[in-house]
């Protein structure tokens, strides 16, 4: 067990030198780093993305994304490794967010709905047995405009709380509750 520690102790270390060595450009330390870190790394992906070549898009993003911020990297803060998953999992979690919105502005029709339009145009120009258009009719009409706005006219949560003159904690909730609903109804 004492071993073990001592492992995981160095490769901490060596995760935090290779990021202070990227930091001064050495180019080698960031080979070394994916080396090592990279095989383990793209199992997160995967867990998270559930397809290989975004997950290797996530990873591959995020070595880039490490080489670019690795003067940013604090000891103080934490250690080296969790740094670079952070950066990965936010990578990844970024990802899932631009799926989300390409899946559901791809089944909108070219012909998009103005701004002026409405969320409801847009659900509107799905085609009428698309299963898409099915499931957001199966919400309530608060919740289906939160994510038609959301996902189709691109507004944020704060955003989204201040069109439908609800609190931010709300909209929050009626997101992430009504795309598990979407989720389970297009299963």
């Amino acid at each position: 067990m004492h071993g073990a520690s001592q492992a995981t102790a160095g490769t901490a270390a060596t995760v935090e030198e290779a990021l202070r060595r990227c930091a001064g450009g050495d180019r080698a330390a960031l080979r070394a780093l994916y080396e090592a870190e990279a095989p383990r790394m793209l199992g997160v992906a995967l867990r998270m993305l559930r397809r290989r070549t975004l997950a290797e898009d996530a990873v591959q993003d995020a070595f880039v994304l490490v080489w670019r911020h690795a003067g940013r990297f604090d000891p103080a803060r934490g250690p080296g490794r969790a740094f670079v998953y952070a950066i990965l999992r936010n990578r990844a979690l970024n990802i899932l967010r631009g799926e989300a919105r390409m899946d559901f502005t791809d089944a909108v029709d070219e012909a998009r709905p103005s701004e002026d339009a409405g969320p409801e145009a847009a659900v509107a120009l799905l085609s009428e047995a698309g299963a898409l258009r099915r499931c957001l009719e199966q919400l309530e009409p608060l919740r289906r405009r939160a994510i038609v706005l959301a996902y189709a006219h691109g507004l944020s949560h704060g955003e989204l709380a201040g069109s439908l003159g609800v609190p931010l904690g709300t909209v929050k909730s009626w997101l992430r509750r009504s795309l598990l609903a979407l989720k389970a109804c297009l299963s």
